[in-house]
């Protein structure tokens, strides 16, 4: 088995992770039927919210996820959904390509709800797109239940 911990990622790294992160929610979004202009109001809003002045919101944590050799190979934000809530949300998590499919998200995952539980977090939920199937099957697995479903059709 392969070791994986987070690791609070450097305020130096933030504005570039941020940035990746964000663009690709815009790209998932888009992705996902929204015109480009909503995902660009949808990225805004998440980051005016959730980093104000460029920093994470308080009770936030946006970490590295490093293997066993101190190799970062990914990262994972949450944080309760509102300010001080007790319904906590993963944001984002990202694996890199070349680290997929060695356990790296499932114990960055189950590290974080201890983490949450222990701030006081009753629940922690997500957003899975639905082209996201290889996810959606590892939040199943963790015990993750479906709330809502959005459906869409292409008319073109």
């Amino acid at each position: 088995m392969t070791h994986t911990r987070l690791r609070v990622m450097a305020a130096t790294s933030l504005p570039a992770w941020l940035e990746t992160s964000m663009a690709e929610y815009v790209a998932s979004r888009i992705r996902s039927g929204d015109t480009e202009a909503q995902a660009e109001v949808a990225m805004r809003k998440s980051v005016d919210t959730w980093f104000p002045g460029g920093t994470p919101a308080p009770g936030h944590h946006v970490w590295d996820v490093v293997d066993g050799d101190d190799t970062v190979v990914g990262s994972l934000w949450i944080g309760p959904f509102e300010p001080a809530g007790r319904d906590w949300w993963v944001f984002d998590i990202e694996i890199a390509e070349a680290h997929r499919r060695r356990g790296h998200a499932r114990r960055a995952l189950e590290q974080a709800h201890v983490v949450a539980k222990d701030a006081g977090a009753a629940s922690i939920g997500l957003n899975v797109f639905g082209y996201n199937t290889g996810a959606a099957e590892l939040y199943e697995q963790l015990g993750y239940g479906v709330t809502s479903v959005q459906m869409k059709i292409p008319l073109d």
